[in-house]
């Protein structure tokens, strides 16, 4: 069984205050991108994990979709399987590709073993393998909350405008990011603000994060002044970072020198 697990951009993403449990509780609009990796799921006599494509840092362990595979057998009888990943998203850019691995890996045993899990039961699974798994089930606009695993869906449609995902190597970890972080009162509502014309995000539609990463990366803030300079409707960083993006009417050039990757798609 094969499938094409997908990655996501947060249009809008407020951090509104630190729970006592140590996670954030946040709102922002979750909206899926079709660049996607490629995963199989068959049957084996042994378990077997193995990937190509790009190198995946960290142990076979803690890959998500290991991880998700012990998840379920934990609670079904599963027989081994043999799993590849061939890795085509790129890494720690505030994507969620690799949730999204962990996501499609319980849709593809819950269809293999066929286990008859709803949405909402594969949504509870998912939550346990991370924060951004839930969204990837349903894969389509969501509203998050609470600490991103309480998901609303949305009217939101961008089907004919382009995007560019950019990312210039800069590592930004999720503790530098959360550690700067201002809890700032006043920000608007990222599900009120999509529902108003695109071209009146600018201002209005905010990724708490970048006020928590641009003053140490000042040339983040300067790839989003440049991809409003070359013609996006709406730019912003994705996630906790670093990934940038803009949202245009008219397909963009590939205009970046230097880069981890530059990548224009439709939405």
């Amino acid at each position: 069984m094969i499938c094409f697990p997908g990655c996501k951009i947060n249009l809008g993403l407020n951090v509104l205050a630190k729970r006592e449990d140590g996670y954030h509780t946040i709102q922002s609009v979750l909206y899926p991108i079709a660049w996607q990796d490629i995963l199989e799921v068959i049957k084996s006599d042994i378990f077997q994990f193995s990937s190509s494509g790009l190198a995946i840092p960290g142990s076979e362990k803690s890959n998500l979709c290991v991880q998700a595979y012990e998840l379920l057998r934990a609670d079904y009888d599963l027989s081994p399987v043999k799993i590849h990943l061939h890795k085509i998203i790129p890494m720690g850019g505030g994507l969620g590709g690799g949730s999204s691995d962990g996501a499609y890996t319980l849709i593809l045993l819950n269809d293999l073993f066929e286990l008859n899990l709803s949405e909402d039961e594969l949504c509870k699974y998912a939550a346990q393998l991370g924060s951004d798994c839930p969204f990837f089930i349903r894969n389509h606009a969501q509203y998050a909350t609470d600490t991103g695993t309480t998901l609303s869906n949305i009217d939101l449609d961008l089907k004919g405008y382009y995007i560019k995902l950019l990312n210039i190597g800069v590592h930004v970890s999720t503790a530098e990011a959360y550690g700067n972080i201002q809890f700032l009162e006043g920000l608007k509502d990222p599900q009120k603000v999509v529902t108003t014309p695109i071209e009146q995000w600018k201002g209005t539609l905010t990724n708490s994060f970048e006020a928590s990463v641009f003053p140490n990366h000042p040339e983040l803030a300067e790839i989003k002044e440049q991809l409003y300079k070359e013609g996006a409707v709406y730019a912003a960083m994705t996630g906790s970072g670093s990934t940038m993006f803009g949202i245009y009417k008219e397909e963009p050039e590939l205009s970046f020198d230097h880069v981890s990757f530059e990548k224009v798609l439709t939405l």
